[in-house]
């Protein structure tokens, strides 16, 4: 029974997310954060007597901190941008 359990959610989560590949950067980057951040906060959750709010709180800081460090990326980027840009024109 839990090798069932354990064969259909990693079948469901394959099929999950393989619906991701259309999402922009942004995106994928607050996705991968909120689900990583469910699943820390669910094991920190279980050890404290409740999965169920610690994967909504570790969702929840798992999605700013993904949406946070895409703009992190973008900024970077726009400044590499710039400066190639820069030094072009020279």
């Amino acid at each position: 029974m839990l090798r069932l359990s354990i064969v259909s959610a990693s079948f469901l989560g394959a099929i999950t997310l393989g619906g991701c590949a259309d999402l922009s950067a942004t995106q994928q980057r607050t996705l991968t954060g909120s689900a990583g951040g469910a699943a820390g906060g669910a094991l920190i959750g279980a050890m404290a007597g409740n999965a169920g709010v610690g994967a909504l709180i570790g969702a929840g800081a798992g999605a700013a901190g993904g949406y946070l460090y895409d703009r992190t990326k973008q900024n970077e980027q726009r400044a590499y941008q710039s400066g190639f840009q820069e030094g072009q024109r020279r």
